[in-house]
């Protein structure tokens, strides 16, 4: 049987993971992308065109009526929205209450954490209490930390062309173990959770491997054979990086990335323990034949040039 998924974001890097990991699937999907009508002609929504995908130009914010016809007969509507097109998702789950959408996965896919850690986070647990209200079934994937945004730089350079955001800070010691995922791997993941009727109104996190930053670069000097360089940044430090934010609902990407290392680096909430506190189910219960890639040989991949840095669209 054919399920019908719409995605929200299908050209963005979460997106473009769970489009591939939806069409390599054993499971049959039949994929509609939800775009704004400005982004039609992009090559990168042409490109989805070309490997089969339905493309609707849609407004999420426009007409509810034509988006409840855009979303009729969908079984289940995905969104890997932009972090600043957060608001879009209450329009969308509007629209798919009404057009008897059978599941709808809001755009959590990141890290753990408990409301009052991160801004953002906290705009999509509220998303998600709008989506609880109106009775909408669902089903929130987080991934936790990107080993994209995970490696640190290397003397040589050579793990520079993989790298948009080098980390080599050693946070409050780096010894807080931290659940970690290759985008390359969440749609694969996403696949196999949207086919499962267990699923259905859970959270759920689906992670690789679980390491400190201690670990992590011990392992990438293994694989390299060289040794990182780090600097040492305390909760302190953080705290004054995040001063300037506290008055503001704006949800940058700066303040983003230094609330990540708060909540993960200092805090030490992305863990599966955590996940299962706070009302998870694990993937690696749920499916335990189902692996992602090692963490090591993410970093071989990096070294030898076959990991694109992300964000380069």
């Amino acid at each position: 049987m054919t399920t019908k998924i719409a995605i929200v974001g299908a050209t963005g890097e979460t997106g473009g993971s769970i489009v591939d990991g939806l069409l390599g699937s054993e499971s049959q999907f039949e994929i509609t992308a939800l775009v704004r009508p400005s982004s039609v002609e992009k090559p990168a929504t042409i490109t989805l065109k070309e490997r089969g995908i339905k493309i609707v130009p849609i407004d999420l914010g426009g007409n509810h009526d034509e988006l409840v016809a855009a979303l009729e007969g969908i079984d289940t509507v995905i969104s890997a929205i932009h972090f600043q097109s957060l608001d879009d998702e209450i329009p969308l789950s509007n629209a798919a209450k009404r057009a008897g959408v059978k599941r709808y996965v809001p755009c959590f896919f990141a890290t753990i954490a408990p409301r009052g850690v991160m801004g953002i986070r906290d705009r999509k647990e509220e998303i998600l209490d709008h989506i609880q209200r109106i009775y909408l079934p669902y089903t929130v994937i987080d991934i936790g930390w990107w080993y994209q945004l995970t490696l640190p730089r290397v003397p040589s350079g050579k793990l520079d062309g993989s790298l948009v955001f080098p980390n080599n800070n050693i946070i409050a010691g780096g010894n807080n173990p931290s659940a970690l995922t290759d985008v390359r791997d969440i749609g694969k993941y996403v696949a196999a959770i949207v086919s499962d009727p267990r699923t259905i109104n859970k959270r759920v996190l689906a992670y690789s491997e679980l390491k400190t930053q201690n670990e992590i670069h011990k392992l990438v000097e293994k694989v390299i054979g060289e040794k990182p360089e780090h600097t040492s940044m305390s909760k302190e430090q953080l705290d004054e990086q995040l001063a300037p934010f506290k008055s503001s609902k704006e949800h940058s990407q700066m303040r983003g990335i230094y609330e990540y290392w708060m909540s993960w680096g200092v805090r030490g909430d992305n863990t599966p323990e955590n996940a299962v506190y706070l009302g998870y189910v694990l993937a690696k219960d749920l499916y335990p034949s189902l692996q992602g890639r090692s963490l090591e040989e993410f970093i071989q991949d990096a070294a030898e040039g076959r990991v694109k840095k992300v964000y380069q669209h």
